[in-house]
């Protein structure tokens, strides 16, 4: 199975080679149609530190790094 890889915005780097990326999706409530925003916020792995608060990057699935971090930053979005 290909491993996920999303896009978000870093909102917190705090802990050392970790970074708190917010990834929000869209979608059309099933009865009303009308757009809704959901955010979810994960927890990846920044090997050199090298993201700050407000970046975007991109996130990849991996084998656990800790007991909260499953993803590590694969780099900043275009």
């Amino acid at each position: 199975m290909p491993k996920r890889i999303l896009s978000g915005v870093v909102t917190s780097n705090q802990n050392a080679q970790t970074v708190t990326v917010s990834v929000e999706r869209r979608f059309k409530h099933p009865l009303l149609q009308k757009t809704i925003r959901k955010s979810k916020k994960y927890r990846a792995h920044d090997e050199n530190n090298t993201f700050n608060v407000g970046d975007t990057v991109r996130i990849q699935e991996c084998a656990p790094k800790s007991k909260t971090k499953r993803w590590e930053v694969l780099g900043a979005e275009a």
